[in-house]
Parts: C-alpha cells; structure tokens; sequence
C-alpha cells in the first residue's frame, strides 16, 4: 500500500500540453486533482501542473511512447502538427498506445473527417480514425469544427479575409469548450466508449458574419472578400508552403463552400453542462488569453 504522502501512479496520459488545446485539458485534470503523464517533444516546456509528470515521446518514437505509458489506461491524443507525415505519426502513435496496454484512446479529430472530404487534413483524421478502430482499443473521438480562436488569423494586414468560401457556413468552436468536454471524457471514459462526438459552436457563421463580429471584438474594420479557387493559390503562392499546405489553406475555405462544416450540435453543452461559447465570447476572451 502507497504511503498517504505518495502521489498515485497516473493512469491519463496527456499529448500536446505545451500547446493551446493539450495545455488547457492537463489543467483541467490537475485542477481535479487527476495524476497525470504529459507526453512532450520538449518535456521542460509541459506546464507544471501538481500530479503531473512530464515524458519525452515523440509520436514516430514507438518505443519512446510504450515506455512512457506502462500503467496508462487512457491516452488524449492531440493530432500532430501539419506535415507531409503526420498520418504516419498518427499511426505509430497509436500501435505504441496499443502495444502498451493502454485501455482507451481519446483522439482529437475533425468534424466531416471523411476519405473524400474537401478540406484535406480531415482525410488525415478519418485514416487516423479507421486506424484506432482497427487497433482493438476502446476509443472515443471529439470531431472538433474549425477552431474559432483561428478565425482572426483568417485576416489579412488590411482587415480582409480573402478565400473561396462563397456563403458557406462553419460552426467554429472554441478551444475552452473542446477541453471541458474532453476532461468530461477522460474522467469518464467508459460512458464514451465507441462514441464520436461533433464539437462546434452554437452558432454557424457566414465569413461575412464572422467579418462582423471580428469588427466589433477587435475595434477594426474586417470584411470578406471572395476570391476564386485560382486566385486562392496565386495568392498564396509567394510564401513558398509545399503543395500539400496549400491544399490545406485553400481548402480550408472550399470546406465552408462545399456546405461540410455547417450544422450546430449539442455535443458541448451534453458534455460540458452548460451552453457553447459564440464566436464573439472566444474571440474577446482569447485576446485577454
């Protein structure tokens, strides 16, 4: 038996603390009082959290990440950064996690994660999906909309947003309600098992609508300005991104067009207990973040 002053072995293993999404769900654990391993690249920069202990696994390093979580039973699994490899990753990632004898995979997807979806890194995430499926282990997938903590970065210096979404509509989501309903689901994990969940807002928003409240939040003038799918490549060109990041900056409009990112659900508000933050709420919060 552990002496009272001993802190318990942790059985939730956290990916992507030292980023935005990662960083807020570890905080939510310990804030519960949860013991913790926070999987990192550069564990010096995990947050220090009481409970939590910080391990150097990167997703490729398979037996980085089986060593790191002997005694886990639940993995939050933040999808890797944007590259050519990342659905590589995903999949040594995940055969780690299995090979380790982890119970439950929490996996942070997208929403319309399809093989033929429109925005091109939702491919990524429904092979990342078919893949766990395939590992035998429980799971369980937050299929986030587009995070509406990006939809200022979608503005150019001269306050336009330009890109070929037409008048198509995103349930953008923020992170604040993504990381309530995950700590909901890794308190719990058994209640979600094989279950997906769509995380959005409560709102589904034109570019021109969310022009508007960018205005009224960050006391400048933004507006919307369409362009062609041609023009969307011919005006990214100059920054030299591969072609498959361009695919992925111009598909990201083309989504909000093809009509994939529309549609409200109540996922936040049946997880978390309280209603999802509009985009104007995220956006006067995050810039005091």
């Amino acid at each position: 038996m552990p002496e009272a002053s001993e802190t318990p072995a942790p059985t939730i293993a956290v990916t992507g603390s030292t980023g935005r999404l990662g960083g807020r769900v570890a905080r939510r654990l310990a804030e519960r009082g949860v013991p913790q391993r926070l999987l990192a690249r550069s564990p010096e920069r995990a947050p220090r959290l009481p409970g939590a202990v910080a391990v150097r696994a990167e997703y490729a390093d398979r037996d980085a990440v089986r060593e790191a979580l002997v005694g886990t039973r639940t993995v939050f699994m933040v999808s890797a950064s944007e590259s050519a490899d990342r659905l590589a990753q995903h999949k040594a990632f995940v055969d780690a996690v299995a090979e380790a004898g982890v119970r439950h995979l929490v996996y942070v997807s997208f929403y319309g994660a399809a093989p033929d979806a429109t925005f091109t890194l939702a491919r990524d995430h429904f092979h990342t999906e078919q893949h766990i499926r395939a590992s035998g282990l429980a799971y369980t997938f937050l299929r986030d909309n587009f995070y509406a903590e990006f939809v200022p970065d979608l503005v150019g210096e001269d306050g336009v947003i330009r890109g070929p979404a037409g008048r198509g509509r995103a349930a953008f989501v923020g992170q604040e309600d993504i990381a309530d309903a995950a700590a909901a689901v890794l308190l719990r994990p058994a209640d979600h098992a094989g279950t997906a969940y769509d995380l959005t807002g409560p709102e589904s928003l034109t570019l021109d609508e969310a022009a508007v409240i960018l205005s009224e939040q960050l006391g400048r003038t933004v507006t919307y300005q369409q362009e062609t799918v041609e023009e969307a490549y011919a005006s990214r060109a100059s920054y030299g991104a591969p072609p498959w990041q361009l695919d992925a900056w111009v598909s990201t409009y083309t989504a909000i067009a093809s009509g994939e990112l529309d549609g409200v659900s109540d996922a936040v508000p049946r997880l978390t207990g309280r209603p999802a933050m509009p985009l104007a709420d995220v956006i006067n919060k995050d810039v005091a973040f």
